[in-house]
């Protein structure tokens, strides 16, 4: 399929706006870089209740938002994990993709602050999100959640997140999770795919950025042969929740994603594969702009509506 047009008009605008590749940047910039992004998303997504906390963390204390779509309790749980390799992102870049699934899927959504490379690199982030995960599922009946339907879910680092804590918690029994929404995730760190190859610059994301993103994440290339950095190189995925991902079709992480759907499958872990042609890497974020970033949502939001619904 060719790229989709409005794919098209958001990677002209990028190359001809003065935005610079993440690679280029400084961490810093790179952060600025993608609040200024965000501040032109418009009117947020309206939620029947937002609410800011702070939890206890594995270090220190953990931010996270909690959305809800209804004041009806008890609601199934999405603990929710932003993108942008593990170095760029927070609560707000991703309010706009936490507060249309919570509307979509009806779920309360708790969204992660996670502390970030390289001021923290591996395995602090996953330590983060895992220690979120359980805190929902603990905490149950403060937050009015059912603790039998929490799920996880993420886009991009946050995918890579989300199976990572899918794997811990298998590993050790806690918390009960029943399925994984993994949005154009990161799974590995060799970069050697069709994808990777054939759209390594030119489409939003490049293969540099990744490299630096995980050169930032897991700079000692020794962690990156755990399962909880790259879940691609868990050898076994039995037991795991169901899940569903998504993945663009000009994205160089799109064959990662889909071989870990089908790695998935094969230890029958019922899976929802969703490619969107013609589309590029952020696209679920950029829904703004893009109709199939929109459609994506309320895919994944319906499917995740079902899978809570059991």
């Amino acid at each position: 399929m060719p790229l989709d047009p409005q794919a098209r008009a958001f990677l002209d605008r990028f190359a001809t706006g003065g935005a610079r590749p993440f690679h280029t940047l400084t961490v810093d910039e790179a952060r600025r870089a993608i609040e200024e992004q965000t501040r032109v998303f418009g009117p947020p997504e309206a939620v029947a209740t937002v609410e800011d906390r702070a939890i206890a963390g594995p270090a220190d204390a953990l931010a996270v938002r909690i959305y809800a779509p209804s004041r009806e309790r008890p609601l199934p749980a999405l603990v929710y994990f932003h993108g942008g390799g593990w170095v760029i992102g927070n609560l707000r870049t991703h309010d706009a993709v936490c507060r249309a699934l919570t509307n979509f899927a009806r779920c309360i959504t708790v969204s992660v602050d996670y502390r970030l490379a390289p001021e923290h690199p591996f395995p602090a982030a996953l330590e983060d999100c895992y220690a979120a995960a359980n805190w929902v599922a603990e905490n149950a009946d403060r937050l009015g959640v059912d603790p039998a339907r929490v799920a996880v879910g993420g886009d991009s680092a946050g995918g890579n997140l989300a199976a990572c804590v899918a794997l811990m918690a298998r590993e050790r029994r806690a918390p009960s999770l029943v399925f994984q929404l993994l949005v154009y995730p990161a799974t590995d760190d060799t970069m050697d795919t069709p994808s990777h190859r054939a759209f390594a610059e030119g489409f939003f994301l490049t293969r540099p950025d990744m490299e630096w993103f995980w050169n930032h994440y897991a700079p000692d290339k020794a962690d990156r042969e755990s399962r909880f950095a790259c879940p691609a190189k868990a050898t076994d995925l039995r037991g795991l929740p169901p899940a569903m991902i998504i993945t663009a079709e000009f994205d160089p992480l799109r064959d990662e994603g889909e071989r870990y759907a089908a790695r998935l499958s094969a230890a029958d872990v019922p899976v929802t594969l969703r490619r969107y042609d013609g589309m590029v890497h952020g696209f679920f974020r950029l829904s703004h702009i893009m109709d199939q970033g929109k459609a994506a949502l309320a895919d994944a939001g319906a499917v995740l509506r079902a899978a809570l619904s059991r």
